[in-house]
């Protein structure tokens, strides 16, 4: 069995049956949700981008590398009657292929040979959540390992083609003890059509 997939069954098995909550690019900037549509929750963790969505009423999809994660948010979906087309599977580029979502939420999830495949799965119109750990930290949270953390401003990069409709990474400016640290978040629209 796949080393990665080990441990983060290990992982998803030690955490609670409890909702976990949205990230918090999603649920502060929800009104900008479309009133309908598609919207994929990508490497979901125990859900709580896809439960969110599915409560604002669009159709989601929900994908991660952990079969007990997705076991626990189909059964907490079920437990809410929510309807989430959950699935186990590596996240690659080939795994989008053929996909288009009006809405993507990417939350502490960093794979930069996604970003391409990211934007092709947006429909016209759609918007990217997206929100993760940062090299500036102002404690012990999140990753060490760089490969997983995000240069200054480097959401804005790997998703240059989209339109940036909301940014924030606050850095080590100011007070320390207040605000959100150690992450940054991004909102894009895809402003490009098909064909």
């Amino acid at each position: 069995m796949d080393p990665l997939v080990n441990k983060w069954d290990a992982i998803y098995s030690q955490a609670g049956n409890e909702a976990c909550p949205p990230a918090q690019v999603l649920a502060e900037n929800a009104f900008l949700l479309p009133e309908n549509g598609t919207a994929l929750d990508l490497a979901c963790g125990l859900g709580g981008n896809a439960i969110f969505l599915a409560r604002q009423g669009l159709v989601v999809t929900a994908i991660d590398i952990s079969s007990v994660a997705i076991e626990k948010l189909t059964a907490h979906a079920a437990l809410q009657g929510l309807d989430i087309n959950a699935s186990q599977q590596k996240i690659d580029r080939h795994s989008l292929m053929e996909l288009r979502f009006d809405v993507i939420v990417v939350s502490r999830f960093l794979d930069r040979n996604l970003s391409d495949a990211i934007i092709g799965a947006l429909n016209p119109a759609g918007l990217l959540f997206y929100q993760t750990y940062t090299r500036e930290k102002a404690g012990r949270h999140g990753p060490n390992n760089p490969d997983y953390l995000l240069a200054e401003s480097e959401l804005l990069a790997l998703f240059s083609p989209l339109r940036p409709v909301f940014y924030r990474d606050n850095g080590l400016i100011g007070n320390k003890m207040m605000g959100l640290r150690g992450e940054a978040q991004f909102v894009g629209q895809n402003t490009h059509r098909f064909g």
